[in-house]
């Protein structure tokens, strides 16, 4: 269970007596850390990026999509909170506790060895905790909105240190610190929001290690001996309540694991070599998932560059309605019902258009005013800029929302053998709405900010809309609107068919231009065409040899669309498992299998994936974790296992 792959320090430092450096590893955390480097926390309320070096580099609090605590990630200067040894930044090793979202890293010194382990603790849930309006059914485990940090050293001796710095608002507001009479504990205070109508915060640190404070950092040192252990435990419930001692930080992270583990066992993976990626990827999505509505953030991170130093940076803490397709089949996919039903009603409770319609993007809280805008005081990620907070796409038109999230109540129904009546309203609304507008262009899947086209893959899922809208009218028992629906759903398929083809026989990006678009690879698994129509088969092959680098996928060629923005971008992590998914589906099984373990290979240390990778260096670029991607995984995974079992 779980991936538990090992990263290694410096060569040589595992033993024969090779030096080991602290100058020289301590100089390679000069600049930013690389994406993939990062390991990912979660209470299903709140995430944070943990380094290699032992330090929180990015942490919103109380949500997702709050302002951030520690903004590292983002200009080095920006607040962060380290545990680890004195002088030493590269660890021996990094692992996830198998199933869970629990770090474990293990350091060697010249004087000893330490492990440090790392969680958002999760726990019984208790009054006074205050975790915010909950509008699905609560459950017994609850977030204990706490970051909870236990160490040991398990042979020698070891120089700790520990360095909290919290800056509150995107590092617009340094905390002020008040210290325990005992020197053990404080709090630190700092408005929630930058300027004069900022609310006042408090976050508490606890830890049995005497703290002094410097500025608007706290820090400890300690020599450690061989067997002793001590915690340090960040909290910001509205009660305040963090663990005391070592053995109350011990149980802490004790119920996080065991909920993490018992969580995982609900799930239905395959006995099957790859089934670490399926189980990380289900953890993950779990942790982007926020507790109190259902809802999934596409990534836990907002501006992490598409590419170095360019301006293609974005918010993406937010919820996207074309994920939903995908999300509610990987839920099912892997036996989490629950989640799935979480997420459907948090997308029937959304608030819609004047016509029924839904926004292409949302608040994980259901919010719909995400006005985007820049912090210009940040420096960015590796110097790249701007940095974004809000999303101005939340304003675009785009055709595909409809057909995502009427073909997610199909997968749901079908899934669960009836449609609950609340559903049907969505479902009509959506249909109506793609039948009214499939004619007009749009910004795309992509979110393009150039003029508007019309986005074959728009189409296509305009088409899907009435497709499965149709299906749905017959299971709610009303065949002349499935009659009507399907009608138009046949004169969308063939509109796609006259208009959307090149004069080689490929489907095109939309219907002014012959360019390939990565989107187009799902139409195998949307079933628009049978897998041996030529014209799908084509396609999906151009694609692979054409819109390819070092045979990875990219969204599109930059020069040959109007995106509305300048440089280039890296492959997209998505499109490479789409397109293992459509090999898979139009027989090319032993490519699909190959391109898949390939993608796998290129999964960061501990498992995860950012939104793209640079073909060349293996780099990861974009947001970080994306959920996007790892909901292609699922797919694409279970294309390969399904082909080797027919292949036996």
């Amino acid at each position: 269970m779980g991936i538990a792959r090992e990263s290694s320090a410096v060569p040589g430092a595992g033993g024969d007596g090779a030096a080991f450096s602290p100058v020289s590893a301590a100089a390679s955390t000069q600049g930013f850390t690389p994406i993939a480097e990062y390991a990912f926390l979660s209470d299903c309320h709140t995430g944070a990026l943990l380094g290699p070096d032992g330090a929180i580099d990015w942490l919103s609090i109380p949500r997702f999509d709050s302002p951030s605590l520690f903004t590292a990630l983002l200009d080095r200067s920006a607040g962060q909170f380290r545990v680890g040894p004195y002088g030493v930044y590269v660890p021996l090793a990094r692992r996830y506790l198998p199933g869970t979202n629990v770090v474990e890293t293990t350091w060697m010194t010249r004087g000893g060895w330490l492990v440090v382990r790392d969680a958002l603790a999760i726990g019984q849930w208790r009054e006074g905790a205050d975790t915010g309006p909950q509008t699905r059914p609560p459950t017994d485990q609850a977030s204990q909105q706490t970051l909870v940090r236990l160490i040991e050293c398990v042979q020698g001796q070891i120089e700790l240190e520990v360095v909290c710095e919290p800056m509150f608002d995107y590092a617009q507001e340094p905390a002020v610190w008040e210290l325990s009479s005992d020197e053990h504990g404080g709090i630190a205070h700092g408005r929630g929001k930058h300027g004069p109508d900022g609310e006042e915060m408090e976050v508490r640190l606890v830890s049995d290690l005497r703290l002094g404070v410097e500025s608007s950092r706290v820090r400890a040192r300690h020599t450690m001996a061989e067997g002793e252990k001590c915690f340090v435990a960040l909290g910001w419930a509205a009660d305040l309540k963090v663990p005391r001692t070592v053995d109350e930080a011990e149980r802490w992270m004790s119920e996080t694991f065991h909920y993490w583990r018992g969580w995982l066992n609900d799930g239905d993976f395959p006995d099957h070599q790859w089934a670490s990626y399926l189980q990380r990827s289900a953890l993950a999505l779990k942790g982007l998932t926020y507790g109190p509505t259902g809802a999934m953030v596409a990534a836990l991170t907002t501006s992490l560059p598409e590419t170095p130093g360019g301006e293609r940076n974005w918010d993406y803490r937010y919820t996207w309605m074309r994920d939903a397709t995908f999300t509610l089949y990987a839920l099912h996919a892997l036996g989490l019902d629950w989640e799935a039903d979480d997420f459907m009603q948090f997308i029937v409770d959304l608030g819609r258009n004047d016509d029924g319609s839904l926004q292409i993007m949302y608040g994980i809280g259901g919010e719909r005013d995400l006005t985007e805008r820049t912090l210009d005081h940040l420096q960015g990620y590796d110097h790249s800029r701007p940095v974004r907070v809000g999303n101005g796409a939340y304003r675009q038109r785009q055709n595909d929302v409809y057909g995502a999230v009427v073909d997610s109540v199909y997968l749901h129904t079908k899934r669960r053998n009836h449609m609950p009546h609340d559903l049907w309203p969505l479902v009509e609304a959506q249909v109506q709405c793609a039948a009214s507008i499939w004619r007009e262009p749009d910004q795309g899947i992509w979110e393009a900010r150039g003029e508007p086209k019309h986005y074959v893959s728009s189409k296509l899922m305009c088409w899907v809309a009435l497709d499965r809208g149709a299906r749905l009218a017959e299971i709610f028992g009303d065949p002349e609107m499935a009659e009507k629906w399907q009608q138009i759903a046949d004169e969308i398929h063939q509109d796609i068919l006259q208009r959307g083809v090149s004069e080689r026989g490929v489907f095109r990006q939309h219907y002014d231009t012959d360019a390939l678009d990565a989107s187009l690879l799902l139409m195998p698994i949307l079933r628009f065409l049978p897998p041996n129509d030529d014209r799908l088969r084509r396609t999906i092959l151009a694609i692979a040899d054409e819109l390819t680098e070092h045979g990875l996928v990219l969204r599109y060629k930059v020069e040959e669309t109007d995106d509305g923005l300048h440089g280039k971008e890296g492959t997209f992590a998505i499109c490479s498992f789409w397109l293992v998914s459509a090999l898979s589906e139009i027989g090319e099984k032993e490519r699909a299998r190959r391109l898949c373990q390939r993608m796998l290979s290129l999964a960061s240390p501990l498992g995860l994936y950012a939104e793209e990778i640079d073909a060349e260096s293996g780099s990861h670029l974009g947001n970080f974790p994306q959920a996007f991607t790892h909901l292609a995984l699922i797919n694409a995974v279970q294309h390969v296992i399904a082909d080797e079992l027919t292949m036996r």
